[in-house]
């Protein structure tokens, strides 16, 4: 397989979601390429009611299966941030890296997992092996759905090994932080502002619920994870945080707002309870008097439990080691929509990927990847399933 022309053509297939551009198209694609790595290929339509409502969603299934030998599901995504200022569409190759939007995040990763496929065609594996392809992941809630959809394609998953080609090059993410979002509505009474005594003002009543919510932040940064995080994050732990993200209040100058919605992200650290998360933000609202508010939920990703000390975890650092000279086992400073779902399937996640964090530009102009990363992350693959 000519792995550069292969990743110069899924670059150049536009898959930017939203809206969720030929994703049938790419799939069309990928599967006669997965079929001569030795897969036996499914092109899986999502229904609407696992896709958010929206139509055109198909997810790959390539299996490997080798029925009782340890289960291992990986994961990629083939949809892709919109581009804007660049021609992401024409892959070019400068220096040592190839250029495209989806380079690093994440069609690099498909072209890997074909890689290594194709180095352990005709092999005996120490897997059963399935690879999904999915979509929307740059939407999250949607992807999550459609991988619940495909599990009936991948049974069994309870204990898996879910190794998420959609992380950092050099080492393995072993947690990610979970994520609590909620919109605060403060109610108000609209008056002329030449009268405002006789209103109730909305956007100064989220004022004042927003001083114990930044003070409550600044407890919060405070508390450190026991978990390494990765080294471009620029902290030595993993660490929560909340955080006060959007304001939306008021008409017009003279009028008095009866209505301000205040948006909050809370991060979560893998020793953290979401409930209890909550219960703080909750107790911080209620500590100011004579306002009225109600609180909405907007996303809710609980943390999962590490696999730091997993002996598959173990085994990728060894093999990252001797392939790339570098190795560790962090956190992932941020949440994944795979996360989730495979909590509830009963496997273990582990991550990794073929996008350096201080280089590629993932998700912003000139995304890039070295061909080179691709190759080792490749390598690594066939090493684990091999032995």
């Amino acid at each position: 397989m000519d792995y550069i022309q292969a990743l110069k053509d899924i670059i150049s297939i536009d898959t930017t979601v939203p809206p969720g551009k030929n994703y049938e198209k790419i799939m069309d694609y990928l599967a006669p390429l997965f079929k001569g790595v030795g897969c036996e290929v499914q092109k899986v339509a999502i229904p609407k009611e696992f896709s958010g409502g929206d139509e055109g969603r198909f997810n790959l299934v390539a299996n490997r299966r080798s029925p009782g030998k340890p289960r291992l599901i990986l994961y990629t995504h083939a949809d892709v941030v919109p581009v804007t200022g660049w021609d992401g569409f024409t892959p070019k190759i400068e220096g040592d890296k190839l250029y495209g939007r989806g380079a690093s995040d994440d069609k690099g990763n498909i072209i890997a997992m074909l890689m290594a496929l194709e180095k352990v065609k005709g092999k005996m594996l120490n897997y059963d092996i399935s690879c999904i392809v999915t979509v929307d992941e740059e939407v999250g809630h949607a992807n999550a759905d459609e991988i619940r959809f495909i599990r009936r394609y991948l049974e069994p998953v309870k204990g898996a090994t879910f190794l998420a080609l959609d992380g950092g090059f050099g080492y393995c993410i072993v947690a990610t932080l979970g994520l609590l979002a909620m919109e605060i509505t403060v109610h108000g009474k609209s008056v002329h502002q030449g009268r405002a005594y006789l209103g109730e003002n909305a956007v100064e009543n989220a004022i004042k619920l927003c001083q114990p919510l930044v003070k409550l932040g600044e407890e919060v940064i405070k508390r450190k994870s026991r978990i390494p995080a990765a080294p471009e994050f620029g902290v030595d732990k993993m660490q929560g945080n909340l955080s006060v993200t959007m304001i939306h209040g008021g008409v017009k100058v003279n009028i008095v707002p009866d209505e301000c919605v205040i948006s909050l992200a809370r991060r979560i650290i893998p020793e953290e309870n979401i409930d209890k998360c909550k219960e703080e933000i909750m107790a911080a609202l209620r500590s100011v008097p004579n306002v009225r508010w109600e609180e909405k939920t907007i996303l809710r990703s609980p943390t999962f439990p590490d696999t730091y000390n997993e002996p598959e975890t173990d085994k990728l650092a060894t093999i990252f080691k001797d392939v790339t000279g570098s190795t560790g086992k962090y956190g992932q400073m941020g949440t994944l929509p795979t996360d989730p779902v495979a909590f509830e399937w009963g496997a273990k996640i582990i991550s990794m990927g073929v996008g350096r964090v201080s280089e590629n530009n993932a998700h912003g102009k000139n995304e890039s990847v070295r061909p080179k990363d691709i190759e080792s992350m490749a390598e690594i693959l066939t090493r684990f399933v091999t032995g």
